[in-house]
């Protein structure tokens, strides 16, 4: 995705993370906040680098704003019983609708 390989349209980025719009949303606002060094999962982000994914959630709450969302989800999977397919950590940030819970 950064080299340009994939297409992607890019929403954020800093130093340590980029954020672009999900390629297959699952609302009608779902970005994903994406650490550019390589972390497996949330829990490998948590215990190597707590700063790394503060500065996600940050992120998170600065693209929310700059998107007018007056509310949204921050979802990670970690692990593929919890539904991640793509082994490097992401943060997805969903909005643009209501939502329910439990979640699926």
């Amino acid at each position: 995705m950064v080299a340009g390989e994939i297409p992607v349209e890019f929403v954020f980025e800093s130093s340590n993370v980029f954020a672009i719009k999900d390629i297959a949303p699952q609302a009608p606002t779902h970005i994903l906040i994406i650490p550019k060094a390589h972390y497996e999962n949330a829990a490998e982000l948590s215990f190597n680098a707590p700063g790394v994914l503060s500065e996600m959630h940050g992120a998170a709450a600065k693209i929310a704003v700059d998107l007018n969302l007056d509310g949204y989800r921050s979802v990670f999977n970690t692990g593929a019983s919890a539904g991640q397919s793509v082994f490097h950590a992401h943060l997805h940030i969903l909005g643009g609708r209501p939502f329910a819970w439990p979640p699926g």
